[in-house]
């Protein structure tokens, strides 16, 4: 029998190296590592590990680790999702208020975006704010509107950028 610290560790690495869309999908993988858990074991501790859910651009959501820029989480860097960002197809339009871009999207993606923006490391960017439909990226000074769409292209279509 395992103990929730193993589990949560074991969580971790499952959600940090496969793309994990829901529950279920999660408790069969433990159990294949031989952590069986129950659904409400298993939301207790995604709570307690404040895992989130990401949307991708193909509709699907994935679960993230919170605060991972430290971890260079090779789903977000490479691999089906790293691609699907570049096809953004949730994204709705840019624009600019002093030094924040505010980028609307559909419903849902707003944070999976804002992610991939932190993920970037850009000198650029100091760092996002994500609702369910929006995106704050706060600019550094001295960055110009171009920079930053040019910085956006990586994850929005350009052609799309305004």
């Amino acid at each position: 029998m395992s103990n929730k610290k193993e589990r949560h560790a074991l969580i971790i690495d499952i959600i940090k190296h496969e793309a994990v869309s829901n529950q279920w999908e999660l408790c069969d993988k433990l159990n294949q590592q031989g952590h069986h858990v129950t659904q409400a074991t298993l939301s207790r501790d995604i709570k307690e590990l404040q895992i989130t859910k990401v949307a991708t651009s193909n509709g699907k959501y994935i679960y993230m680790i919170p605060d991972s820029n430290h971890l260079k989480d090779s789903m977000l860097l490479q691999g089906e999702h790293r691609a699907s960002v570049i096809e953004q197809r949730g994204y709705i339009s840019l624009e600019f208020s002093g030094n924040i871009a505010v980028i609307k999207t559909r419903n849902g993606y707003a944070t999976g975006l804002a992610y991939d923006i932190d993920m970037s490391h850009s000198d650029a960017i100091l760092g996002t704010i994500a609702g369910a439909d929006t995106v704050f990226a706060i600019i550094r000074e001295g960055t110009t509107r171009d920079e930053v769409r040019t910085l956006l292209s990586q994850f929005i279509p350009s052609e799309k950028i305004n």
